[in-house]
């Protein structure tokens, strides 16, 4: 139900979003230089952040066309590896002989695509060969293609490592933290050849009873059953995956916006009155930002529940109790893959120790094999993104990878 009135809305919405558009590109070109009156500006700038600010379900490329290297700038191609109905193996084949350690870069399945990590994949590639899970919309996904919960996005990962081969780094933002740290324990418990070299778990809640933060306090705020009954709802006819059952992107968006709303009612103001004011540049990142931030992606029912119970209300991997298939999984099996996690001192999300807790729980590894890092002045994003993700936190992350090469 509340997803057919929640397109509806956006059907609605559509027309005012298509009229703002043409407002915005007549204004812009109005001759005898109308286009720079003061409220000629200004009707332009508000036509630009109605048209703009459109959530979308559809993934934004990831536009990443060439980088520099030691020998100059290169071009990249995106190459899907291999597929899934749920998701892709997306690989950055530069164009040049030195491809670099070879990263599988595990992107959050919690609403956004995996082009929220754009920065961090642009950041790793001069110097690595950059892989990401690409997560598909589970709206599109037939309901002939089954289930897709916690197991299988475990064995999705190990399906990619096996298809990139021995000698793999592993490295998730976020989320998948958690399932990085299964992956791995599981592939080290079986001998398995591609076992990740490196795992880098990045501001991801492997334990959040430590220090929770406002998003673990509404995971346990409610038993299970809360979360099937009020977050749950059916795809529409309209689409390819009609009648399955979903936690909807648009519902965890309006849950990202409503725990910091005014910071992005300020910021949405502030990019009108740079558009306003002809600061085009700063108008341009943050239009940016938001196109990124509005594009969203459904969950697929049994993932979403399976994840807010198993790792934010019962806590199975920190408790030792989590099983995959119904094996029992032992951190302390991991005694080769070096491990390295990073938090950031201000993250709102995923608070300080909840990631470090990792090194507990991989027990078999020796002190030598364990390496933490928490970066000072950063919320959550800043531990993957921005300027001291560039200048402080990836080189740890480049360091470390290199060193098991």
């Amino acid at each position: 139900m509340l997803y057919g009135l929640y397109q509806a809305y956006s059907d609605t919405m559509a027309p005012f979003r298509a009229a703002a558009r043409i407002s915005a590109d007549t204004l812009k070109v109005l001759p005898f230089g109308l286009s720079e009156h003061p409220v000629v500006r200004s009707g332009w700038a508000a036509s630009e952040v109605l048209a703009d600010t459109a959530v979308t379900h559809k993934r934004p490329p990831f536009g990443i066309r060439a980088v520099p290297m030691t020998t100059g700038v290169v071009d990249v191609i995106e190459e899907v590896v291999d597929t899934t109905p749920f998701g892709s193996l997306l690989r950055f084949r530069k164009d040049c002989d030195q491809q670099g350690p070879r990263v599988l870069m595990l992107a959050p399945l919690s609403g956004h695509f995996a082009t929220l990590l754009r920065d961090t994949v642009e950041t790793m590639l001069p110097d690595h060969d950059v892989y990401i899970t690409d997560w598909t919309n589970a709206r599109d996904v037939p309901l002939s293609a089954g289930r897709f919960g916690f197991d299988e996005y475990v064995d999705h990962v190990v399906r990619f490592l096996n298809v990139m081969g021995p000698g793999a780094h592993l490295m998730a933002v976020c989320q998948p933290a958690v399932q990085a740290l299964i992956v791995t324990a599981v592939m080290a418990e079986g001998h398995d050849p591609c076992t990740p070299r490196t795992l880098t778990l990045m501001a991801g809640p492997i334990d959040t009873r430590i220090n929770p933060t406002a998003v673990n306090d509404l995971a346990t705020g409610q038993p299970i059953e809360w979360f099937e009954r009020n977050v749950i709802h059916t795809v529409p006819l309209r689409y390819p995956g009609a009648g399955r059952r979903v936690y909807p992107g648009f519902l965890q968006l309006s849950a990202f916006l409503t725990m910091n709303m005014p910071r992005h009612v300020k910021s949405l103001f502030g990019m009108y009155q740079d558009l306003a004011d002809g600061k085009l540049s700063e108008a341009r990142a943050t239009k940016d930002f938001y196109e990124e931030y509005f594009a969203v992606l459904d969950l697929t029912a049994e993932f979403y529940l399976e994840t807010v119970q198993r790792v934010f209300q019962e806590w199975e991997l920190a408790r030792g109790v989590l099983e995959i298939h119904g094996r029992k999984v032992d951190p302390g099996a991991i005694t080769r893959t070096v491990l390295l996690t990073v938090e950031g001192e201000r993250d709102d999300i995923c608070s300080m120790g909840q990631t470090m807790a990792a090194h507990d729980l991989c027990s078999g590894l020796s002190p030598h094999l364990k390496r933490h890092h928490l970066q000072p002045n950063v919320g959550h994003y800043g531990v993957f993104s921005g300027r001291r993700w560039e200048s402080q936190v990836y080189p740890l992350v480049r360091a470390t990878i290199a060193a098991r090469e």
